[in-house]
């Protein structure tokens, strides 16, 4: 966690360094929404995505009119669903990380942009819950990696100058569970506001 906080720290204070000595305008923002999240690769039988939700913190800064750079540091509720069998009962496989992205940002019209980058997962709990609307049902696991390195993608439409919704599609490209053809697979939607 402290060295999340310490990436994504170095991050803003870079941008806002370059853009400082640029003019360039930097904005901070909140933004948050819902994660459909699941596990892709050959040694998963299609799991069921879990619904969760992100939230965390923004930082663009505007290179051109239409092209900016932006750091973000989020929480991010991943993982997959268990379907019932003979032998498990159903159950949710909770992973939650925090993400931190570099996205590039490329404003098409005026308010719409698309946007792609690396983004950086770590890992701050897992564990199995076989009651997810309930209190019990949580056991802990320790079976996926601490870092998941990603790649990013989405599309926004700022609503206002300060309001924004977006769609984005995440696929992690390092293996979830050692020397196992498992990825991080998660498309998320949600709104934000620029200060």
């Amino acid at each position: 966690m402290k060295k999340t906080i310490l990436f994504f720290s170095i991050i803003l204070c870079s941008i806002t360094a370059v853009a400082q000595d640029s003019d360039m305008q930097v904005r901070l923002g909140v933004r948050g929404g819902v994660n459909f999240a699941t596990i892709t690769g050959d040694d998963f039988k299609s799991p069921k995505s879990r619904t969760s939700f992100y939230a965390g913190l923004v930082a663009e800064s505007f290179i051109s009119d239409r092209f900016s750079l932006q750091g973000e540091a989020f929480y991010s509720g991943q993982g997959f669903d268990i379907e019932k069998t003979l032998l498990t009962p159903k159950a949710e496989f909770q992973i939650d990380y925090i993400q931190v992205p570099i996205l590039a940002k490329v404003y098409l019209i005026e308010g719409l942009n698309i946007h792609a980058g690396p983004q950086f997962g770590f890992k701050i709990n897992e564990e199995i819950d076989t009651d997810p609307t309930g209190n019990g049902g949580d056991f802990n696991t320790d079976q996926i990696k601490d870092f998941d390195f990603q790649l990013a993608a989405g599309i926004e439409l700022k609503l206002t100058k300060d309001f924004f919704i977006q769609a984005r599609y995440t696929h992690g490209l390092s293996e979830v569970v050692e020397n196992t053809d498992a990825h991080n697979s998660t498309f998320s939607t949600g709104i934000g506001f620029m200060f």
